[in-house]
């Protein structure tokens, strides 16, 4: 059950993160209810992820690099916004740390 409540933060997270770009600084403000909201689930979902028993270093060290790595793959798509081969390195390298630390 970690697992899915892991996986509904994680969309929850990014959700709400694209809705904060959408927002364009809060100027577009029907984005700021989805923003909210969005937020607030993530934050939720990855509270039961920890109560359900997977380490907060795992949980939260899978949960940012999942999103931050959606987040650039979803903003370049949306946006069109840049994801060079640098950035795209930072990511890999982001999800070997977690990695890492997931098999201790």
């Amino acid at each position: 059950m970690s697992w899915l409540f892991l996986s509904l933060s994680i969309v929850s997270e990014i959700i709400a993160t694209l809705s904060l770009r959408a927002s364009d600084g809060f100027r577009k403000k029907i984005w700021i209810l989805p923003l909210a909201v969005f937020y607030a689930l993530a934050f939720f979902f990855l509270a039961v992820t920890i109560s359900y028993g997977m380490p907060v270093a795992i949980a939260y060290g899978i949960w940012s690099a999942v999103g931050v790595a959606l987040i650039a793959l979803l903003a370049r798509i949306i946006w069109k916004e840049p994801l060079t081969p640098r950035m795209i390195f930072g990511l890999v390298l982001i999800m070997a740390g977690v990695l890492l630390v997931e098999l201790g």
